[in-house]
């Protein structure tokens, strides 16, 4: 019989866990926002991940940006300068969710707004982008971003991916770049996700993804929580979450290796349609 103190005390622990985790991933945004106007930081998925960074080692920003190299010239010129050089993906999700012109898109996550701006452009004035993130400083530079961008069909929500801030059947697509991995309830993620899409709504996004046979305590040896290692699930993990949640045409397609084991991967599945 399970002695109730004791499964007690296990979900006080991994709720304390799971909260220091968050607290440290707002951290590491924070700080990364605060250095896109300084200039200077780290950037996100080099091919050699290190602790306390998100997927990369410490690089010093410029007006490139390091994710952004993920994007193509003619994307990047249409953008200002502070939304390329926030860009912290390990992919470009735009390149695999086709979006069409009057398309409601969210994207998870969605920092500096590299990709709510993008998608705004590609769904026109008939449409609308939600821009979701937890990280106030990551909030002010992406609505800085709009403004300059003069994009007038783009909201910037304050909010959890496991608790989107949206109504039921409300959106077209949902995009997301290298941070669902970052979550510590990716059941709630996809289960939220689904919610929000509309039946014959689609999913494309990009994320770090493990070979089926690492443990999650190899991935931890590979990297932390807030580098997108330790978090990240293997790609039968991913296809059973989304299964779960009720998604259906599900394809995950590697990239590029991050780490041993480790890999960029684009991911597409669908709500079916009613």
């Amino acid at each position: 019989m399970t002695d109730p103190d004791t499964t007690n005390t296990a979900a006080a622990s991994d709720t304390k866990d799971n909260s220091r985790v968050r607290d440290q991933v707002r951290a590491h945004y924070a700080a990364a926002a605060r250095a896109v106007t300084a200039r200077t930081g780290t950037g996100c998925c080099s091919t050699s991940p290190q602790d306390g960074d998100c997927c990369a080692a410490p690089i010093t920003l410029d007006a490139a940006g390091f994710g952004a190299a993920r994007y193509t010239d003619h994307d990047r010129s249409h953008l200002p300068a502070d939304a390329v050089t926030a860009s912290l993906g390990c992919g470009n999700p735009l390149a695999v969710a086709a979006l069409d012109a009057g398309d409601t898109v969210l994207d998870l996550g969605s920092g500096g707004g590299i990709d709510v701006l993008l998608s705004a452009r590609r769904v026109g004035p008939g449409g609308k982008v939600y821009g979701l993130d937890m990280t106030e400083e990551m909030l002010d530079l992406a609505r800085r971003n709009a403004r300059e961008a003069g994009a007038t069909n783009v909201e910037f929500l304050k909010g959890h991916m496991e608790q989107i801030p949206l109504p039921d059947d409300h959106v077209n697509v949902v995009i997301s770049n290298c941070v669902v991995n970052l979550s510590t309830d990716k059941a709630a993620v996809f289960a939220e996700t689904h919610r929000v899409l509309r039946p014959g709504g689609r999913l494309g996004i990009t994320d770090v993804v493990a070979e089926n046979h690492l443990t999650p305590a190899d991935r931890a040896t590979r990297g932390n929580h807030v580098a997108c290692i330790a978090g990240a699930l293997t790609f039968a993990e991913y296809r059973d979450h989304l299964t779960a949640a009720g998604f259906t045409d599900i394809t995950i397609t590697p990239t590029h290796q991050l780490a041993d084991g480790m890999h960029s991967a684009i991911v597409q599945a669908t709500k079916p349609a009613a």
